[in-house]
């Protein structure tokens, strides 16, 4: 009768750990919902040490193009969402950002706090490493620069290098076969505006759709791989289509 007792008590025991585990290490309102929101407390935070990392990538070939800073923005609404204060929450995670973007200096630090604080959830760090990649390419290419970061953050993570070249590969071949739209009606036909709608509308209606299919960091954690692959092919062709109208519209004014 003892040793029932003591089984149902370690049982306990280790179903107690598992439930409190889960609930830390799943991105949700649940397991933030006492959180202190504060620019120390968040920049402590796995996802707070992300948004780092993220800035960096972004910055890593010079600039922050326009669909990057989309993508980034839609990924603090995201984030912060989950948080209590949501509104607080987002403005630090732009600090952070904005502070972290142009410091490549702590690069390797911040990749290994986050990569000590995730190395029992290999999942959370191939979700977190293949983000990055998908950040890299969503312009298109992968710059030598870029690519330089993401490996030394792959490294810092102590990623498997071939998990992390098929995941590379991977966003590569995606890039490769979204075919850029031949004819400029389809083009508006993709992102459900017309010829004669102002610039206005149609920047709208691209934000809207790339809000829609863009990558999210909180929800690929319940979703099965593919998500991610379908999310950045349909934000690549959503972003090739509304280039093409611009470039027609500012030829148009020329």
């Amino acid at each position: 009768m003892g040793n029932i007792v003591l089984l149902a008590i370690v049982i306990g025991f280790f179903y107690w750990i598992f439930k409190s585990y889960s609930r830390y290490t799943a991105y949700s309102a649940e397991a933030f919902k006492n959180f202190s929101v504060s620019k120390e407390s968040l920049k402590r935070s796995d996802l707070g040490l992300f948004v780092a990392l993220v800035a960096k990538v972004a910055k890593a070939d010079g600039r922050v193009d326009a669909l990057e800073a989309q993508l980034v923005g839609i990924m603090f609404d995201d984030i912060s969402a989950i948080f209590p204060e949501p509104t607080k929450t987002k403005e630090i995670l732009k600090e952070i950002f904005y502070e972290e973007k142009d410091n490549f200096d702590n690069l390797a630090q911040i990749a290994q706090t986050l990569g000590n604080a995730t190395k029992k959830d290999r999942a959370k760090q191939q979700q977190f490493m293949g983000f990055l990649i998908q950040l890299a390419f969503i312009d298109g290419e992968v710059s030598k620069s870029e690519d330089e970061v993401l490996i030394t953050i792959a490294e810092a993570f102590e990623f498997d290098p071939d998990n992390y070249h098929a995941i590379f590969d991977q966003f590569e071949n995606i890039m490769k076969n979204v075919k850029p739209k031949t004819n400029i009606s389809d083009a508006y036909a993709l992102l459900g505006v017309k010829e004669s709608d102002d610039i206005s509308v149609i920047k709208k209606a691209y934000r809207d759709l790339v809000r829609k299919y863009h990558p999210d960091i909180i929800k690929s954690q319940n979703s099965d791989e593919a998500y991610m692959k379908e999310a950045t092919a349909k934000t690549q062709e959503i972003n090739q289509a509304y280039e093409m109208i611009k470039k027609v519209k500012e030829s148009v004014k020329i």
